[in-house]
């Protein structure tokens, strides 16, 4: 359960919106959830690095990196043992009506805190996914980064609600799995790693890249490509990730059950002593 602890709009203690901000017209941003843990803002770097990525993608001019780290460092210094921080910047208020920007805007930047209880230790025995019926659009443009358009996710977790299941599956107009509605997805196959790529659609999550990253210290082969329905089926193990969960394991995807081995595991146990 989350509740939220304090916000913050270009640096000023408040949550009131302009009315005329593009982010809610439009979806014109990007944002980033952060795990807050014993006073470290985890994976801090990578975010950061994601969200400048994102800006200078969709053409935002972005001038306030060192004010955002300065306001960061104040609410991580008020976040109580566990904590999420939200990070929205759009390109701020409209200059005038329609979907081109004027070009002239000043990009906004907003925190949010929450407090953060945990996850039932009940997932790390596996949990169940949903496939949705909805599916992702191919954008290349878009795809890997944190935008504020996400109504696609919206309806996943909303099908994965009524199904009863922790998360949903979406897939791509071809049939390929792209990710979760709120997770990243991998894969084991004789103990090789493989996530869906995400160069087409979907968001290249910072605990996907960490996943990525740490395999390698522990001696895992892992890797991207493009993943069927089918190679999910067959695989050995399924987990999932996101900045929150860590790693979590899967036990079924609709009445498809998979077995438990220990790549999760020691995935879940490595990245939890990692802060950067």
């Amino acid at each position: 359960m989350t509740a939220a602890l304090a916000g913050w709009i270009d640096g000023v203690r408040g949550d009131t919106l302009p009315a005329d901000d593009r982010g809610l017209h439009y979806g014109d941003g990007l944002f980033e959830t952060i795990g807050v843990r014993a006073g470290i803002a985890r994976f801090l770097e990578a975010h950061l690095a994601r969200l400048a990525s994102g800006c200078a993608r969709l053409g935002i001019r972005f001038d306030s990196m060192a004010e955002l780290r300065a306001e960061i460092a104040t609410a991580v210094g008020l976040a109580p043992a566990g904590a999420l921080l939200k990070i929205i910047v759009t390109r701020g208020s409209a200059v005038r009506r329609g979907y081109p920007p004027q070009g002239t805007e000043s990009a906004r930047r907003m925190l949010s805190l929450w407090s953060d209880d945990g996850l039932p230790t009940s997932i790390a025995e596996g949990v169940a996914l949903h496939r949705a019926t909805s599916t992702l659009a191919d954008n290349p443009a878009l795809a890997g980064i944190k935008h504020l358009s996400r109504i696609e996710n919206v309806m996943a977790a909303v099908e994965a609600r009524a199904a009863g299941a922790f998360d949903s599956l979406l897939l791509d107009g071809s049939g390929h799995l792209i990710s979760g509605a709120m997770s990243n997805v991998f894969l084991v196959h004789d103990s090789r790693v493989l996530t869906p790529r995400v160069d087409r659609c979907g968001v290249a999550g910072v605990m996907r890249g960490v996943v990525l990253r740490e395999c390698a210290s522990l001696g895992i082969t892992a890797t991207d490509g493009r993943v069927t329905l089918d190679a999910l089926l067959s695989a050995d193990e399924v987990f999932i990730t996101n900045v929150r969960l860590g790693v979590v394991p899967v036990s079924r995807v609709g009445e498809h059950s998979f077995r438990m081995t220990d790549i999760a595991r020691r995935l879940a146990a490595h990245i939890e002593t990692l802060d950067a």
